[in-house]
């Protein structure tokens, strides 16, 4: 049962490193791009080098 005293404040601290993480991505722009990921994956790939 004492463990639970060191795992719960734990795992919040986790929790609200991942959330200050979230709202520091979002406020640099990370999440801002919303037209270029759908349409990337039908780009081609650069061209093979050619041989001679």
């Amino acid at each position: 049962m004492s463990v639970i005293f060191i795992m719960l404040p734990a795992a919040l601290v986790l929790a609200a490193i991942g959330v200050a993480a979230f709202v520091w991505a979002a406020r640099k722009g990370q999440f801002d791009d919303f037209d270029t990921p759908p349409v990337r994956a039908v780009f081609d790939d650069d061209d093979p080098p050619r041989t001679s």
